[in-house]
């Protein structure tokens, strides 16, 4: 009888223990308590204290003492189970997500506060944020610290945030978003969950959405994300390393992130590595190796903590390490911030075309040889670039140099590379620099990069591994070895320290180059005997040199495409060098007058660009020999124009100079420009010239009454910027009365400079105020006179 009427014990205190217990799983597990939960468990309590007086009565009802009146028991524990509590203790609530905590390692920096007050801002009247910059700059800790902001002040009823990663998990990724709204997806393709999700996100009136950490072009919809006509209540704040991402994803707003200041960067470092403010001999030392993370944020923070509450003796080693750039080995120091750059690196290989993302990645590797800090001339790397063979399927220097600048770009918009306000001109982070270096001390492209060297290493051994050596401002008084197997070596950069004191080389230094391809010398004084062994050189690029035996040593290196020598003293060019039938860029600069022995130009057939920026005795018919002939960098004087049917081929580039003082070389690399000055004979020369240049000055010529009709008409569309000065007989630039058609010159004018132009009347002459040609100025903004 007893089995078939169980006891009613089980609903005593222990019921009540097991539904505490629940709550604090339920705590646990982030789920929300209902409210009436305390209610609840009050009256279960209340309801034990009943239960316990039933239980009491049900004991006392027996017949003779021992058995029980069953009639009477049964009603009694059938009220007794209607007492027992059945408790629903919560729910799943939505999430209040762990990265909106404040970051230890964020930095309140200019940088930060300006892009933050940025995105705020943007915020109230924009649906799509972009927020850009190099990889460890701090997007990640910025944007949480948005989203943190953003839930404070209850400025969105919802803050998701979750990261793309290189290869994202869309249903991860949908999981998440939904769980931060309080929600379960069941449903198994991620199109039914993309759907699913977007109409419970249409559910929440105002939501920010944070996408961090996004590599290229993506739709949120296939996620489930409504925004734009969809949900004009949904904000969209992305980060990205790469600026193009945000053109992509048509940002409406694009903000970029810089590194920290020296000053900001040390209360970062003091913070992270818990030093106290003051001027102890550890603080110098700390304040050295802080200075070698160059603002970069998470370089800071990763150094920074891995030398906490190191000995004094360890810090000084540290720094040391810094220095001599071994740091990169030691993974408790920098290990942290390789693995982000490297992802940035290996990036630039996804795509279809494999072979353009490992150029790309060898002009990287390419900058990391040139000094910490320097500014790095693109025209080197382009033609350091050519030579070691980037884009082989390119064949003209023009299209090489036009891949490898978009190359330098596409760095620049990965955040691998710094911009600055020279376009001529990029830097590398120093961080990144060491990454390379990194990358560099092992595999097939193995590197070797040091500075103010005194002495010859003494590894003579190791170098044979080397593919690239790059030794810059070296002492005067180092002794080369006469000969150092470099059997791999492709690449070769050697500086000395000053151009009065030139780093001093022996002929037989070169001669085991057998592999080299490019050599790039400044401030050394060498000679050139053992260059008939190096078969496989390609660009050959001297700047304030001393050269000796030049011409014979040239025409053995069948190899050739790339001869540069600026203010370097040699001796006169032989016309054995049409020999270089593969020439393809030539560039002269020279104290005094550079003779070319006769029709020597003429004979290299091969030649795409030519610059002789010193004075010359160039016939220029011989430029009408060279077919390939795209770019021109020209002084000459009035009386080599003494050819009146001579005529300047059609060019891309071009800066020609007349009786003037030549500019900066580096000024030719992008533009069209033409100077003359003391220039009588007729301008019919320049015929194909006039077409596109966009800059000209003329001073003193003589016999030009306008400039339309006499230079053309329908021309100088593409002028930008036009100087006139002592031009004693023009009277107008336009002059259009015996020819009343449409004139449309000067299109483009930006800037007209006028000086000392004694006999002109008026710009336009034969126009009236409403004759359509005046839109000739349509663009003018600064007239200097």
């Amino acid at each position: 009888m007893n089995k078939a009427c169980p006891s009613a014990k089980v609903v005593k205190k222990p019921t009540i223990s097991r539904v505490e217990i629940c709550v604090d799983g339920a705590k646990r597990q982030n789920e929300v308590i209902h409210e009436d939960v305390e209610n609840l468990l009050t009256r279960a309590k209340n309801e034990l204290k009943e239960t316990q007086n039933l239980q009491d009565e049900i004991d006392s009802v027996k017949c003779f003492k021992w058995c029980p009146k069953w009639g009477w028991r049964y009603c009694l524990r059938k009220k007794l189970a209607e007492k027992t509590p059945i408790i629903s203790v919560g729910y799943r609530g939505s999430l209040q997500g762990i990265e909106f905590i404040t970051s230890t390692d964020f930095m309140d920096s200019e940088s930060s506060k300006s892009a933050f007050n940025q995105i705020m801002e943007a915020i109230k009247v924009v649906n799509m944020i972009g927020l850009h910059g190099m990889p460890g700059v701090g997007k990640t800790t910025l944007a949480k610290e948005v989203g943190k902001h953003a839930r404070e002040q209850k400025l969105f009823d919802k803050v998701v945030m979750f990261t793309m990663y290189q290869n994202p998990n869309i249903r991860t990724i949908q999981g998440k978003v939904a769980e931060t709204l309080g929600s379960k997806i069941q449903i198994f393709t991620e199109e039914k969950r993309a759907e699913g999700l977007f109409r419970l996100m249409q559910g929440v009136k105002k939501i920010l959405v944070i996408v961090d950490d996004l590599w290229e072009e993506f739709k949120l919809e296939d996620i489930g994300i409504p925004f734009g006509d969809d949900h004009k209540g949904c904000k969209i704040l992305l980060t990205t390393r790469q600026q193009q991402v945000c053109s992509k994803m048509k940002c409406q707003k694009e903000i970029p992130l810089g590194i920290l200041s020296k000053d900001e960067a040390w209360v970062l470092f003091r913070d992270q590595a818990g030093l106290e403010d003051d001027c102890s001999i550890l603080n110098e030392v700390a304040k050295e190796v802080a200075g070698e993370c160059k603002g970069l944020p998470l370089a800071i923070v990763t150094v920074a903590k891995a030398l906490k509450d190191k000995s004094f003796d360890e810090w000084r080693d540290a720094n040391q390490r810094f220095k001599d750039s071994t740091h990169l080995y030691d993974e408790e120091v920098l290990g942290g911030v390789l693995e982000p750059l490297k992802l940035s690196y290996d990036y630039l290989k996804k795509g279809i075309n494999q072979m353009t993302g490992n150029d790309t990645q060898m002009c990287f590797l390419l900058c990391s040889l040139f000094p910490e800090d320097e500014e790095i001339s693109i025209e080197i790397l382009i033609m350091c670039g050519i030579g070691v063979g980037l884009f082989p399927n390119v064949h003209s220097i023009e299209d090489k140099r036009k891949k490898i600048v978009e190359a330098l770009k596409k760095l620049q918009k990965s955040g691998l590379l710094l911009e600055i306000d020279d376009a001529k001109r990029i830097r590398m982070h120093d961080v990144f620099r060491d990454f390379a270096h990194w990358l560099t001390s092992t595999g097939e492209n193995r590197f070797m990069v040091k500075d103010k060297l005194k002495e010859w290493p003494d590894m003579v051994e190791s170098f044979k591994c080397y593919t690239a050596i790059a030794l810059w401002n070296c002492g005067s008084n180092i002794k080369f070895p006469d000969k150092v197997e470099f059997s791999k070596l492709k690449t070769l950069f050697l500086q000395g320290e000053k151009w009065d004191d030139k780093l001093v080389v022996s002929s037989t230094f070169f001669e085991e180059m057998k592999g080299l391809q490019v050599l790039y010398l400044k401030f050394v004084c060498f000679t050139l005997k053992g260059f008939h062994s190096l078969p496989n050189l390609k660009t050959l690029w001297c700047s304030e040199c001393k050269a000796e035996n030049l011409s014979s040593s040239l025409t053995n290196m069948r190899s050739l495409e790339i001869l540069t020598l600026i203010w370097t003293q040699i001796d006169e060019i032989s016309e054995e060098l049409w020999k270089l039938s593969t020439l393809k860029y030539l560039r002269f600069s020279y104290f005094g007058v550079f003779n070319f022995p006769p029709k020597l130009v003429s004979r290299l057939t091969s030649l795409q660009k030519l610059h002789v920026t010193s004075k010359n005795n160039i016939n220029l018919l011989e430029l009408n020999s060279l077919p390939r002939l795209t770019a021109l960098s020209l002084r000459l004087s009035s009386n080599q124009f003494s050819q009146d049917d001579f005529e300047f081929p059609k060019l891309q580039r071009y800066d020609i100079v007349v009786d003037g003082c030549f500019v900066r070389f580096d000024e030719v690399l992008t533009t069209r420009r033409l100077s003359m000055r003391n220039f009588s004979s007729s301008l019919s020369a320049f015929k194909n010239l006039f077409c596109n240049v966009r800059q000209l000055s003329l001073g003193q010529v003589s016999g030009l009454k306008n400039s339309v009709p006499s230079i053309g008409k329908k021309i100088l569309n593409d002028l930008n910027s036009l100087a006139l000065y002592s031009c004693n007989d023009m009277e107008f630039l336009i002059d259009i009365t015996k020819d009343q058609g449409s004139t449309v010159a000067f299109f483009n004018l930006v800037e007209l400079n006028i000086q000392r132009m004694n006999s002109l009347k008026r710009l336009c002459y034969g126009l009236s105020p409403s004759h359509h040609a005046t839109a000739s100025f349509t663009r003018l903004m600064a007239v200097i006179i």
